[in-house]
């Protein structure tokens, strides 16, 4: 399916005094809260004025470190029906959001935009729902991430742009981390920086962007 400009629905923006509710599509929360960040969480999110709530089921935990279907669509359905939630975010990922798919509430969800972040597993969750109801999603920090002790500004500063501004640019990062961050390791954590970018296939005869990647 193909969205024009006139079919896309955005999100209102997140304002100081808005609610986020936390939900758990994936991964539940006690899995990242044997790692307890909720202090920088906690103070992030209140220092952008934003305050959380957490879905009724975030908290269970199966073998698989997650929760039923049953209880992960009805905490994902109840904070889009909810009209007092601005924005969703996951606890984190894992790997089974995608049971979720064929049990959605598309109407539900066409029907109340909210901001929708995540990343990881959730990507599919956002990739459905645009592809379904022409909602822009985000892909961007779980909740928990904003538990890292370390490195966390770029990706708060981003985040804020992305679902509080009204413009902004998406620029290369310099440097990265890929590391299990609710962890926080005492002794620091490796921050190396980027590689350049390199072309996978060069421009075409013609001189279109067709088939290039950025350098």
């Amino acid at each position: 399916m193909t969205w024009t400009d006139e079919d896309l629905t955005v999100p209102a923006r997140l304002r100081p005094g808005a609610q986020v509710r936390v939900v758990a599509p994936s991964c539940s929360r006690s899995y990242v809260m044997e790692h307890d960040n909720t202090r920088w969480i906690n103070e992030r999110f209140a220092a952008l004025g934003i305050k959380l709530s957490f879905g009724r089921h975030v908290d269970e935990r199966d073998d698989f470190d997650s929760s039923s279907i049953t209880s992960r669509l009805e905490d994902l359905h109840a904070a889009f029906a909810d009209p007092a939630v601005d924005g969703i975010m996951s606890v984190i990922g894992g790997f089974n959001a995608n049971e979720l798919l064929p049990y959605l509430d598309w109407d539900l969800i066409a029907a109340n935009p909210k901001v929708f972040c995540g990343y990881s597993d959730f990507t599919v969750l956002a990739n459905a729902i645009h592809a379904r109801t022409g909602m822009i999603t985000y892909v961007g920090p779980h909740w928990s991430m904003f538990g890292m002790r370390d490195h966390f500004e770029p990706t708060g500063q981003w985040f804020t742009a992305a679902t509080s501004g009204q413009a902004w640019s998406i620029e290369p990062a310099t440097a990265y981390t890929d590391d299990l961050w609710f962890m926080n390791r005492m002794g620091g954590r490796r921050c190396p920086p980027t590689a350049r970018g390199s072309c996978v296939r060069e421009r075409a005869p013609d001189g279109s962007s067709a088939g290039t990647c950025a350098r």
